[in-house]
C-alpha cells in the first residue's frame, strides 16, 4: 500500500497492519451477522417483524434477511465473491431504510430518529460499496 504524501508515515503503517482490513470486515458486517443469527434463533420474531413493516408474504422475508445477513457476512469476512455479499447487504439494508425510517412520514422526536437511522444505513451502504472497490483492487 503506498500513501499520499499528506498521510502521516504512523498512520499509513497502522492501515498496512495485515490483521486491520480483516478486523475491519468483521467490524462492518457484525450488525448483519447478531441480526441473523437473532432472526434464526427466533423465526417467528422475524416473522413479526417483517409484517410489522408491511413486507409480504413476511416468512419470505424473513427467510431472505437470514440468508442475506448471514451469507453476506460470511462472504466479505472470507474476502470471496465481496461483490456478491456487499452487494446483497446493500440492497437489503436499502430495502430496511425505505421501509423501517420512512422519515417523510414522520414528525418531531420519531422524525428526528428516523432521519438519523435513514441516513446512517445510507452510510452503511456507502462503506460497503467501498469494501466492493477496495476488493477489485487487492486482487
Amino acid at each position: 500500500m503506498f500513501a499520499k504524501s499528506d498521510t502521516p508515515r504512523w498512520v499509513a503503517a497502522v492501515l498496512s497492519w495485515r490483521w486491520l482490513a480483516a478486523m475491519a470486515r468483521i467490524a462492518l458486517v457484525s450488525a448483519f451477522l447478531i441480526g441473523g443469527i437473532q432472526k434464526a434463533l427466533d423465526f417467528p420474531g422475524a416473522i413479526a417483524e417483517q409484517a410489522n413493516f408491511g413486507l409480504q408474504p413476511a416468512w419470505l422475508w424473513a427467510t431472505a434477511a437470514i440468508v442475506v445477513e448471514l451469507g453476506g457476512s460470511v462472504l466479505l469476512i472470507l474476502g470471496r465473491w465481496v461483490w456478491l455479499g456487499a452487494g446483497g447487504l446493500g440492497v437489503l439494508t436499502a430495502v430496511a431504510m425505505l421501509t423501517a425510517n420512512d422519515f417523510w412520514a414522520k414528525a418531531g422526536h420519531d422524525r428526528f430518529m428516523a432521519v438519523n437511522a435513514f441516513f446512517e444505513h445510507l452510510g452503511l451502504i456507502a462503506g460497503l460499496v467501498l469494501v466492493s472497490m477496495l476488493s477489485l483492487r487487492s486482487k
